[in-house]
């Protein structure tokens, strides 16, 4: 497998002083969302991170045991920066074009449906459903957003749930490429759209 450097997927690349496990969750991180979960090994993974593969499988036993708890780690920090993101005390609408633009840029080069669905074949039920439930605590933050803003009657009362899933929706496609590799728009004016089209479909009674 060709090694790549890009730095993706939220992990920084400051392993020095780290746990070996932490290490190996951030190394593997990036591998997973770099080049999907068939194509990386556990070779892969203990070469990357300068370790052995004995050392890998003491701490995971699996593959699939590694990509679940990277995955989970890796939603927990995301939870945490959408926290900041949408949090204070600006308009909806401005948290969440910014909140945009920084999930289109780091999900960029990721086509994240395809990705666990690919994984998902793999993976245990159990496993399936840690990564389920560490999915909607980062949804969480989203719906408490929507719900402080229909509270102070920034926007139409709606479910925060589905307010929710139907925002991260439209952040999945913003990252649409045609069959020449161009997409829609550089990623300010796709957050752009996408939180017009959005805010519009929200309304305010």
């Amino acid at each position: 497998m060709e090694q790549k450097q890009r730095p993706i997927g939220r992990p920084r690349q400051d392993e020095k002083a780290k746990p070996t496990k932490e290490i190996i969750l951030d190394v593997a991180t990036r591998l997973f969302l770099e080049h999907g979960y068939k194509i990386v090994s556990m070779d892969d993974v203990a070469q990357t991170c300068g370790v052995t593969k004995a050392t890998i499988y003491y701490h995971y036993s699996t593959k699939a045991e590694l990509f679940t708890d990277a995955m989970v780690k890796m939603m927990v920090r995301i939870r945490k920066e959408m926290n900041q993101l949408l949090s204070g005390n600006r308009p909806l609408k401005e948290r969440l074009h910014t909140f945009s633009k920084t999930f289109l840029r780091a999900t960029i080069d990721i086509d994240l449906t395809s990705f666990f669905k690919e994984a998902n074949a793999s993976l245990s039920t159990e496993q399936i459903q840690e990564i389920k439930e560490a999915e909607e605590q980062m949804y969480k933050v989203l719906e408490e957003a929507f719900n402080e803003a229909i509270l102070k009657g920034e926007i139409s009362k709606v479910d925060p749930k589905f307010a929710a899933h139907a925002f991260v929706s439209l952040l999945t496609i913003g990252n649409y490429k045609d069959s020449h590799e161009k997409p829609l728009f550089p990623i300010e004016e796709m957050a752009d759209q996408i939180v017009e089209f959005y805010w519009n479909g929200l309304g305010k009674d």
